[in-house]
């Protein structure tokens, strides 16, 4: 597995959304790579700290400024 393919996976392995095999390849890249360790332990530690957050409104302003902002990005890839 390469280190993309272990950000491919992240997500998915994160949400024990991944097969046998998949979960196997990211546990033997994580302990072999120290960079992407420190991404999975990172990412693993910001996860549980945000589950145990209430959600909140976003001020309208910056929902606006940030629709227009992902607006303004998908422009410029397509173009």
């Amino acid at each position: 597995m390469t280190c993309a393919q272990f950000l491919e996976e992240l997500n998915d392995f994160l949400d024990e959304a991944v097969d046998g095999v998949s979960r196997a390849g990211v546990e033997r890249h994580v302990s072999k790579c120290s960079d992407c360790r420190l991404i999975w332990h990172t990412t693993k530690q910001t996860v549980r700290i945000f589950k145990g957050l209430e959600p909140c409104a976003i001020p309208r302003e910056l929902e606006l400024r940030l629709l227009a902002a992902v607006k303004e990005k998908a422009n410029a890839a397509a173009s």
